[in-house]
């Protein structure tokens, strides 16, 4: 903390004891050495107390960054379920279109040889094969929609 040598101590002590006399000078330098002890002790407590403000600031840093990487994930994640949604609704739509679509009085087909005969209102779904599959290969993005 400060540049004193040894020569420059005993000058102090000299004077010191010039100053003070033979008879105190034993308890000033008691009282010198616990006011020493109380400095050194509060330069410490400063010392850590600057030392955990530091160390806090940097966990608050690294909580923010998390934080931060956090809610970028979860927006990353919202816009892909909201891409997901408006594909399933599209296909919906399709679904919903095509099954309006079919003719609503279509007259029955036939019963085949063998089925049971005793629900004669039952009626059977017919599929749309004219159509081209609206359905996506395995691997493939859906048509006009990039994920």
């Amino acid at each position: 903390m400060f540049d004193i040598g040894f020569t420059e101590l005993i000058v102090i002590g000299v004077v010191a004891l010039v100053v003070v006399g033979p008879e105190r000078l034993p308890k000033v330098a008691r009282a010198a050495g616990h006011l020493y002890g109380r400095m050194q002790r509060y330069v410490s407590t400063v010392r850590s107390d600057i030392s955990r403000e530091m160390q806090l600031d940097e966990v608050r840093r690294v909580g923010q960054d998390f934080k931060q990487s956090v809610e970028s994930a979860a927006s990353g994640v919202e816009q892909q379920a909201s891409v997901v949604d408006d594909y399933l609704r599209g296909e919906v739509e399709m679904l919903d279109k095509s099954v309006r679509a079919e003719p609503q009085n279509a007259p029955l087909p036939a019963p085949a040889p063998g089925a049971e005969a005793d629900q004669p209102d039952a009626q059977q779904q017919s599929l749309p094969l004219d159509e081209p599959d609206q359905n996506p290969a395995a691997g493939e993005p859906p048509s006009g929609k990039t994920a």
